[in-house]
């Protein structure tokens, strides 16, 4: 080991100046002084409610989102009065009606993706899957668990199909016209509650609680839905959940937009049962239920009869074994 030869000139100590009595008192002051970010908390004292060390916290982007509905859907329904200002209206307004709710939902989700800074496709629908075979495919499993469950109906004595309540032209142009109004309504619920809302809550609270949330969220809303009663909106949580797992393992929503679209359509307008409480004109069939809610639905329609528990459980176990792969990413 070397060693640091002595220093033959050492400086001599430095000796402190004295301290002026002033100087003394001020110094504790200048060590306790708050620094800007403290003044700044002092100020702000939400800002921690709403940012934190990363940015805007989840909930508070997703607050964001849902004013931004909330004003692109006040600003349609200025414009609709404006145009149609009487209540009610042709069956062709409930169109219109659909669409502005559906860009109410959609709107906002593209600027959050500027906010996000990430593509609009990441919230579950990218355009270049758009009516893919992952639609097609839900659609055909929309319209086959119905049917499948219409039928045990049937066979029960519970339901029975009746007589054509339309005739010629007017049976194509009302699949048609159900066949887009339910996609609209698809589009809008599945995003506006397993879309970008889904994404942004899964970064706070992962992706199960977050579906969980949303899915009794879904249910809530339907219970304004005339005609609605209790079993019923269990069932809706219950689909809303599962198709949280759709989202999950098919990596985006037009599965179960495919879904949402055929199985509504099916009962709107192919069964001409309610859908949700809601009986809609232009319906197919002159149909008709028998035999105690429970079992029929009552009111609510198939939705509220408690085999579509069991339908809800089985469709569940058939999907996970078919999609067993997660490719959502969140």
């Amino acid at each position: 080991m070397s060693q640091t030869p002595m220093d033959t000139n050492p400086v001599p100590p430095t000796v402190p100046e004295p301290t002026s009595p002033a100087t003394a008192q001020s110094a504790p002051l200048a060590a306790t002084a708050p620094s800007p970010v403290a003044q700044v908390r002092r100020e702000s004292p939400f800002r921690d409610v709403f940012i934190g060390p990363e940015g805007l916290y989840p909930g508070t982007r997703w607050l964001i989102y849902l004013a931004l509905g909330g004003i692109v859907l006040l600003m349609e329904g200025a414009l609709m009065h404006f145009i149609h200002p009487h209540a009610g209206g042709p069956v062709w307004w409930g169109m219109v009606s659909e669409v502005s709710i559906m860009l109410a939902a959609i709107l906002p989700g593209f600027v959050m993706a500027q906010i996000e800074g990430r593509p609009f496709g990441d919230f579950g629908l990218p355009p270049r899957r758009a009516f893919r075979r992952n639609f097609w495919v839900g659609a055909l499993w929309g319209i086959a668990s119905l049917t499948v469950l219409m039928l045990v109906l049937r066979a029960a004595g519970a339901f029975t199909f009746g007589s054509l309540d339309l005739q010629g032209g007017r049976i194509l142009k009302f699949a048609v016209y159900y066949a887009v109004f339910f996609l609209l309504t698809g589009l809008f619920e599945e995003f506006l509650f397993r879309g970008y809302s889904l994404w942004v809550l899964s970064k706070g609270m992962n992706f199960w609680p977050a579906a969980a949330l949303l899915s009794v969220s879904f249910g809530a809303m339907h219970g304004a839905n005339p005609g609605e009663a209790k079993i019923g909106l269990v069932a809706v949580v219950a689909i809303g959940f599962f198709f949280c797992l759709t989202l999950r393992r098919t990596g985006d929503l037009w599965w179960a937009v495919g879904f949402h679209m055929s199985w509504d359509w099916g009962e709107s307008y192919l069964y001409s049962v309610p859908d949700s409480g809601t009986m809609l004109p232009g319906h197919l069939l002159n149909s008709s239920f028998q035999g105690p809610a429970w079992l029929t639905g009552g009111s609510v329609g198939p939705e509220g009869s408690y085999l579509v528990f069991v339908l809800i459980a089985a469709l569940w176990v058939l999907f996970d074994r078919m999609y067993p792969q997660v490719k959502y990413r969140d």
